[in-house]
């Protein structure tokens, strides 16, 4: 047994070929070349199939389409085999692998990728590449258009491994109606001293990303919650004290001296701070999905610090929508352990609301924008399987897992610990200064939060909108639970405001002080893609013709499914963090 063991492990070490997933190739065999999408360069956003363009493939069929992951196909990657014959150190001169005789619609397709700066994006073993279709001759008049027909691959390699890879297009045709164009490529292997796991290091940006701004920026933060944590600290605990010093002079006092006595502040509406909040179903299912998102955050970027999910296309997206998934008791637990302390008799309805709330509202808006990318037959497009396949992970996993968060909350955490009763008629809030009234104590309540992360998120949009990779995940988490302490103690202080001035409807102002107190960053998203989309419109104006209703739709797609989630997400987030913590605050 042990020889027959011995020799199936002798046959696959030697006949077992390796390919792009293991990343190690013996001499002589096959490379895949992946061709994935092509597009404006001056909006990244904006992608189309390689193929769309009338561009024709190599002489080899023998593999048809690349399966994307679940990330990958909503990313819209859309991968096609080259057909060029490429094979493990083995160089190819300069040779033709297509001739095609240019249409007139042909013709009109290359003018339109050229004149717009149109760029494609290829991969081999799993290493992205990037090229212009063409570019413009401006010292003529009218101005030549002319097409890169050929492709020059150096590939360099370390052992069995591919460790470097660039492309530089040439051999520049003027592109006529009814020219025959003919398609070249050529393939030089070399020899490199660069180690596999720092292959991808090329496509990294240090000095952007680690900027001594960046590191200031964190530095500033963190000095910021240190001088937040201590001041909250000493004010409450200096006011708390005078308070409760006030109210046990006040219990000395007889009956009549107490009647006369001017009694104020928050032990007045101690009968009335608990009530049940207007919409309870509404609330919890809010503060469930926000614990959801906050433990998806915190897991997603540790898993991506760990894993480097940079590297592989997709992964991140995968990786938070598996994360999202297996947190949801995390979402039953919270929600329906409220909804029954609120007292709440339809826990099932909350509980399939809580489950669908996030994912609802991200896919009705996806679904429009992609119904445009169908229609435009962008890559951005999500096919009906995967649409399939997210449904199915909503019914089939989240659902039921939901489910069995919710009764374990209302198990476990579901009577009511309120240290009072609430009294049976509510007592009537009485006027209070124009710098105490809600709103006002809200919107100023997200600024010093807003300041801790406007640094992180410029970052983060400039990779969303620019040819930059991010992958320091652990600023992204530093910031992360800054932002949470820095919020802790805001809303701290702005809910005694709130219960000093005798306003009791805290549990209606947490979900409006996180959507408004992320109004700041809010703007800052808005600013940022303003200015993208008005740099794009005077560049494309500038060669007389204005953006078309495709590109306005993928942008404006782009961050309606991307942006507004996250500030959804950011609130949601914002509402599971506090929660707790104004119940904790309140009852003491």
């Amino acid at each position: 047994m042990r020889r027959v063991i011995c020799a199936l492990v002798l046959w696959a070490y030697l006949f077992v070929e390796g390919d792009e997933h293991d990343h190690l190739y013996r001499e002589g065999e096959e490379i895949v070349l992946w061709m994935n999408t092509v597009g404006p360069y001056s909006n990244r956003q904006e992608t189309y199939a390689y193929f769309s363009l009338p561009f024709c493939r190599g002489p080899k069929h023998s593999i048809s389409h690349y399966h994307e992951t679940l990330g990958e196909a909503l990313l819209g990657v859309e991968l096609d085999y080259s057909g060029l014959d490429i094979k493990f150190k083995e160089n190819v001169e300069k040779v033709e692998f297509c001739k095609k005789t240019l249409s007139e619609e042909d013709y009109k397709q290359f003018i339109y990728a050229v004149r717009n700066n149109y760029w494609y994006q290829m991969y081999l073993d799993e290493l992205p590449m990037y090229g212009m279709v063409g570019e413009i001759d401006s010292s003529t008049t009218p101005p030549n258009y002319r097409l890169f027909t050929h492709k020059k691959l150096e590939i360099g390699y370390n052992g069995k491994q591919i460790v470097d890879i660039n492309v530089t297009s040439d051999v520049r045709v003027t592109l006529t109606p009814g020219a025959s164009i003919s398609f070249t490529y050529e393939v030089v292997w070399k020899i490199s001293d660069i180690d596999f796991d720092k292959r991808f290091e090329k496509y990294l940006d240090p000095t952007f990303f680690q900027h001594r701004i960046h590191w200031f920026s964190i530095f500033n933060s963190f000095m910021m919650v240190i001088f937040l944590v201590g001041l909250v600290w000493m004010i409450l605990m200096r006011t708390l004290k005078k308070d409760y010093a006030r109210y046990q002079k006040d219990e000395d006092l007889d009956d009549m001296e107490r009647d006369l006595g001017d009694e104020y502040g928050w032990k007045q509406v101690h009968g009335d701070v608990f009530r049940t909040p207007s919409f309870p179903m509404l609330f919890s299912s809010l503060v469930g999905t926000g614990y959801h998102v906050f433990t998806v955050v915190i897991i997603t970027i540790i898993l991506a610090i760990i894993g480097e999910f940079y590297t592989e296309r997709g992964s991140l997206l995968s990786a938070a929508i598996f994360v999202y998934a297996a947190a949801s008791p995390v979402n039953g637990f919270a929600g329906g352990s409220m909804y029954a302390r609120f007292g709440g008799k339809q826990w099932i309805r909350q509980m399939v609301f809580g489950a669908f709330l996030l994912p609802c509202l991200v896919s009705s808006v996806a679904f429009l924008v992609n119904i445009v990318a169908i229609s435009y037959h962008a890559s951005r497009a999500i096919p009906f399987t995967i649409m399939l396949a997210v449904t199915a992970i909503c019914l089939f996993v989240i659902l039921p897992l939901t489910l069995v968060g919710t009764v374990l909350g209302r198990n476990v955490k579901g009577q009511s610990d309120n240290p009072c009763r609430v009294n049976a008629v509510p007592r009537p809030i009485p006027d209070k200064k124009w710098f105490l009234e809600p709103s006002l104590i809200i919107f100023l309540g997200g600024v010093l939060p807003f300041g801790s992360i406007f640094i992180e998120m410029y970052f983060i949009f400039t990779s969303f909108w620019a040819y930059k990779i991010y992958y320091v995940y652990g600023f992204m988490l530093l910031v992360t639970l800054i932002l949470a302490i820095v919020t802790m103690c805001v809303t701290v202080v702005c809910t005694y405001f709130l219960l000093n001035a005798e306003d009791y409807r805290w549990y209606d102002s947490i979900p409006v002080a996180s959507l408004l107190g992320d109004g700041p960053a809010f703007w800052q998203e808005h600013l940022h893609l303003s200015t993208s989309i008005f740099t794009q419109f005077i560049t494309s104006c500038s060669r007389q013709r204005c953006m078309g209703f495709s590109r306005r739709c993928s942008i404006s797609g782009t961050w309606a499914c991307l942006v507004q989630p996250l500030d959804l997400c950011a609130a949601l987030l914002a509402i599971g963090v506090l929660q707790n913590l104004f119940i904790k605050f309140i009852q003491r």
